[in-house]
Parts: C-alpha cells; sequence; structure tokens
C-alpha cells in the first residue's frame, strides 16, 4: 500500500496541495477533488481512476477532521445532512464502479460548462445581496445522487455540485458549506472502500500520505473562516472559485472534442 522507505522530500510537494486545497474546501465547500485531481492527472500522470481513488482515500482523513471543527463551530444543518448523505453515499460508489469499469470523463466538460454558469450566477447574486434571507434548500435528494455519481465518476463534484445548488436554492452559505463538508466524509469513506475492492491497495502511495498530512492540518481553519466571514464575500469566493476551476477543466477537457 504505502512506501515507507519515503523521505519528506518525496511527500512535501503532496503535503503543500493538500493543505492549499483542504483550506479552499473547508472555507468554501468546494474544490478539494477538483485541485487534487487536476495535480494528479495532469501534472503527475496518475491514471484517472487511480488519482480518483487516492483523492477518496485523502478526503476520508481531510472531511473528517474538517466535519469535526465544522460541528464544533456549529455550521452544521443535521436536517439537510439526513438528507443528503443515503442519496450522495449512493451515487459515489455507482460512481466508483462505474469508473473502475469504463471512462466516464466524457461527460466533465458538459458538467464544467454548466458549473461555470453556476458560478456567473452565484456571482451576480452575491453582487445584489444586501440583508441576507436564508431558506431551506428544498431539492436535495437528486442533488445529493448527481453529485456523488460525478464525484467519484469525475473525480470531483460534490462540493461544486451540491454546494453551489444548495445556495443558489437559497441555503445559508456558513450552514451548506459546513453540512455539506461533513456529509462528504460518509461519501467518501463509502467510495474509498468501493476503489479499495476494485482497484486494490496498491493504488495508493506518497501522494496518499502528503495530502492526508497537509489535509488534516488545514481542516480546521477553514471551517473557522467558514463562520467567520460575511454571507455575501463567502458566496462571492464561491462564485470565483467555482468559475476559475469550471473554466480550467474546460481548457484541459478541449481536446476531447
Amino acid at each position: 500500500m504505502f512506501e515507507f522507505s519515503l523521505t519528506f522530500a518525496d511527500i512535501a510537494p503532496f503535503i503543500l496541495v493538500g493543505l492549499v486545497a483542504q483550506l479552499i474546501d473547508g472555507a468554501l465547500g468546494m474544490a478539494f477533488g477538483v485541485i487534487s485531481q487536476t495535480m494528479l492527472v495532469s501534472v503527475l500522470g496518475v491514471a484517472p481512476a487511480a488519482a480518483s481513488a487516492t483523492t477518496h482515500l485523502v478526503e476520508m482523513f481531510t472531511t473528517g477532521a474538517s466535519g469535526a471543527s465544522h460541528i464544533w463551530h456549529r455550521n452544521v444543518d443535521w436536517g439537510l445532512f439526513r438528507r443528503l448523505v443515503p442519496f450522495g453515499v449512493a451515487g459515489g460508489v455507482a460512481g466508483a464502479y462505474l469508473l473502475t469499469s469504463i471512462d466516464a470523463s466524457i461527460a466533465k466538460p458538459f458538467v464544467m460548462i454548466y458549473l461555470t454558469g453556476v458560478g456567473i450566477y452565484l456571482f451576480v447574486k452575491a453582487f445584489r445581496m444586501r440583508e441576507p434571507r436564508f431558506e431551506d434548500p428544498k431539492t436535495t435528494r437528486p442533488l445529493a445522487l448527481l453529485g456523488g455519481f460525478l464525484d467519484a465518476a469525475g473525480g470531483g463534484g460534490w462540493g461544486p455540485v451540491v454546494t453551489s445548488n444548495l445556495l443558489i436554492q437559497g441555503g445559508d452559505p456558513a450552514k451548506v458549506v459546513g453540512t455539506v463538508n461533513t456529509a462528504e466524509f460518509l461519501l467518501s469513506t463509502s467510495v474509498s472502500v468501493a476503489f479499495i475492492l476494485t482497484l486494490g491497495l496498491e493504488a495508493f502511495g506518497a501522494a496518499t500520505i502528503g495530502m492526508i498530512i497537509g489535509g488534516v492540518i488545514a481542516a480546521p481553519f477553514g471551517a473557522y473562516l467558514a463562520k467567520r466571514v460575511a454571507p455575501r464575500t463567502l458566496l462571492f469566493a464561491v462564485s470565483v472559485v467555482l468559475f476559475a476551476t469550471s473554466i480550467f477543466s474546460i481548457y484541459k477537457a478541449m481536446p476531447l472534442f
């Protein structure tokens, strides 16, 4: 599984990636999978299935630490949590098994185009927001099913898809980010088990160790920021990160067309 002859120099770059990715993800409810998957596949040449497996195994640790921190800061809406988890897990397991048998990445550019539009919408919504008015999101179960599936099959998608759409429905940004992050722990655990059963433990190595270390270090700070930052500012930040990562993913996928 892991190579114990590794030196600090071997894992240092992955510690930095895990730290930055989790800091952003913990504060905004998205981007860990996108940043990690991009680095592993585009920079290091890791196969998509192995990269997704590594990302989800790391997220077992980072989302566990992040979820605990969000619970501590009272950022979790437990009613919303219970609606998201079962369907997110079901979609994630289905996506994991699909990715190990066929290439599901062909759909990713179209999902990213959609999320680019969502990013623009959220930016406009944040710009127009004066006095925050929040509503309990209504469309949650199908959203969780889709988000879980895309997260496993496409190597990232739970945060961008679920967080952004819950915000569109009027959810409190801090509660949405905290709830989605906490629910992601159970999603990542189930997806990781599915990947281990299909790929084996040999799919994990230096990147996994480094990213776990960096991600766990950063996890408490993201939850703190989500609670302290004003809703309008948080919405602006989510829209910018969503737009930037989606545009980058579309650019990387252009050869598919």
